[in-house]
């Protein structure tokens, strides 16, 4: 037992000190002291602080931050509702910025549960349902704040699990009544359905209905590539047909090209015995097609920033230094995606691997003068 302990020390110690990396032309990466002269410095490149970096969001959304920090302020919800109503439907903005509302209720919910003389966090999205029954946002973020309370305080397959899924599946259907066709019920379902586990006929159904209202939902293909995991109701095979399928029918400058990675990334080993592994076939081509996503892209794709924290996450793993930079420089500063929310500490996990881009870079003669913008 002591000696895990002295294992996990080591380990903790590594971390606090990688924003001191460098690495030495022709050698490998190395600790050096704070300070030293060959330190790589993330600061250097204009870099966020490591407490600085926003969990909430993959990218940049001023309105939706505007508009959180009105609701959390006033515990009221009209410039929520305000906002969704005026987002459009189908886009990728409004479902991230019903999840975003949804885990600002949820999070508030954990931090003030409420008590005998204290009003329970979240209470604005309750009022909202209450005061505005019909509105079609209210019933979306409803929705989706109840499966994210399932995930988060209760264990998969248990009752109290499966009787917030009830709920939360019953709160989808309430939204697809308001909005017939507005494809987030659908999408929020998803989640429930692998919660669920629901029939492969039966999550085939789901999906049409998706198909029909947004064809090329990217966040809904990720939602549906979960399903289809292994570790769930499909297999690797399934995984990777489901991704590749939806990366061959992409339309021109579409992000759905870099599905195969999300799918390589659902399927990482839990240990790598395989050297080499991120130089693989399969990894590599995966890579090659979500850089060439994300190339041909809008600027202002809102699924461009995930995109980004993935390719960042394998390019690190491949030693493609200079890469993983040229996505770094578009999302630094916001770190709420994969791979890092699955991490227990998302923004020190991102500054680990971009203190590694960093050091990396410099090795190989890069410097914030050679960093293109």
């Amino acid at each position: 037992m002591e000696i895990l302990w002295v294992l996990m020390a080591l380990v903790m110690f590594g971390f606090v000190l990688l924003p001191f990396l460098r690495r030495r032309r022709g050698g490998a990466i190395e600790q050096v002291h704070p300070g030293h002269p060959d330190a790589a410095d993330p600061a250097n490149y204009g870099f966020a602080q490591q407490e600085e970096l926003d969990i909430r969001m993959p990218g940049p959304d001023q309105d939706l931050v505007d508009v959180l920090e009105v609701v959390q302020r006033s515990q009221d919800h009209p410039a929520a509702a305000q906002l969704l109503a005026g987002t459009e439907t189908e886009g990728e903005l409004r479902w991230q910025r019903v999840q975003a509302f949804a885990g600002a209720a949820s999070l508030e919910l954990r931090q003030r549960p409420g008590g005998v003389s204290e009003t329970p966090g979240g209470q604005w999205l309750r009022v909202w349902r209450t005061q505005a029954p019909k509105d079609p946002g209210g019933a979306a973020v409803h929705a989706e704040f109840l499966v994210q309370q399932a995930w988060r305080t209760s264990t998969p397959g248990t009752d109290e699990f499966r009787i917030i899924m009830e709920e939360a599946r019953a709160a989808c259907g309430d939204a697809a009544l308001l909005a017939p066709g507005d494809p987030i019920p659908y999408i929020i379902e998803l989640s429930v359905a692998r919660g669920l586990a629901y029939s492969q006929a039966e999550f085939e159904q789901l999906w049409l209905k998706i198909l029909d209202r947004a064809p090329n939902h990217m966040g809904a293909h990720l939602a549906a590539l979960h399903y289809w995991c292994e570790k769930w109701h499909g297999s690797r095979e399934q995984a990777y047909g489901f991704a590749e399928a939806a990366a061959a029918r992409a339309p021109r400058g579409s992000l759905l090209a870099a599905m195969p990675l999300f799918a390589v990334f659902e399927h990482l080993p839990e240990v790598n015995l395989v050297s080499g592994f991120y130089q693989s076939e399969v990894v590599t081509k995966a890579v090659h097609g979500a850089l060439h996503a994300v190339h041909s892209s809008r600027p202002d794709d809102p699924m461009l920033a995930h995109v980004r924290h993935l390719l960042v996450f394998f390019l690190v793993r491949s030693e493609r230094w200079a890469e993983a930079m040229s996505q770094l420089i578009h999302i630094d500063g916001h770190v709420g995606a994969l791979p890092w929310t699955l991490s227990a500490d998302p923004a020190a996990e991102f500054a680990v691997y971009r203190a590694l881009a960093v050091a990396g870079y410099e090795a190989n003669g890069g410097s914030p003068a050679t960093l293109p913008h």
